[in-house]
């Protein structure tokens, strides 16, 4: 049971999370993945890019993540080269363009604990004094984002009666929601979690609110951190 937990804000000006299942036309996530997220903490870290995920499976890490700001989408048209077409890059003439979807203004609140204190402390360390050992990105190298340190907090188990959940919520956590006119409502089937092989290993339907408002339910697994009067209520990916 984590007893504590570190919360920092991350944003941007685009995000693109690409669903597995679009190739042609990559479409995004309205959020970091479970798996997203992991690479992002692990680039603030200093963790190997071939061997980051090791350190993030659900039994020693839990990640949450809050949507902050409205869920908006935007397409643009990138141009793709081929690289295998020339030696040098330079000299590549062929070009392909594509239309991406982006999350356009993205900001998200991530919670992290972890059952190694070195890497708990390392990466709170490094938020605390804005530093990081790779740049940190909203899913693609190009959309660097920024961040900040909210805090350290306490952490506590908040009970199964209908509560106000603050962070996005994986559905296998859910037992009785409650839908609120003037609310928007989506599910999206996200990667949770990679092996060593990297691939993929579990998925998850999460249920969030496009503008970042509450969900009212009923929720087993939810934790309440103590970081105000009245905390927030996550439930972790």
């Amino acid at each position: 049971m984590p007893e504590r937990v570190i919360v920092f804000d991350v944003w941007g000006d685009y995000a693109h999370f690409r669903k597995n299942y679009s190739t042609s036309s990559p479409l995004t996530y309205s959020f970091p993945p479970r798996t997203a997220l992991s690479g992002l903490i692990g680039a603030v870290v200093g963790l190997d890019k071939a061997e980051y995920f090791r350190h993030f499976f659900k039994v020693d890490a839990n990640i949450g993540c809050k949507i902050l700001v409205p869920v908006k989408k935007v397409r643009i048209g990138e141009n793709l080269i081929d690289t295998k077409s020339a030696v040098k890059m330079h000299l590549i003439k062929n070009r392909t363009q594509i239309r991406f979807e982006f999350v356009k203004d993205p900001k998200y609140r991530i919670y992290f604990s972890h059952s190694d204190e070195q890497l708990y402390k390392k990466l709170k360390d490094l938020l605390t004094s804005h530093q990081s050992v790779y740049t940190p990105c909203l899913g693609l190298s190009q959309l660097i984002c920024s961040y900040q340190f909210i805090g350290e907090f306490g952490l506590k188990s908040s009970g199964e009666e209908v509560q106000e959940i603050d962070s996005v919520v994986p559905g296998k956590c859910l037992l009785t929601p409650e839908f609120e006119e003037g609310k928007e409502y989506f599910s999206e089937v996200m990667p949770g979690e990679m092996g060593e092989a990297r691939e993929v290993t579990d998925y998850s339907e999460i249920l969030f609110e496009r503008n970042g408002r509450s969900i009212r339910a009923k929720a087993k697994e939810l934790w309440e951190v103590e970081n105000g009067e009245h905390g927030e209520r996550i439930v972790f990916l």
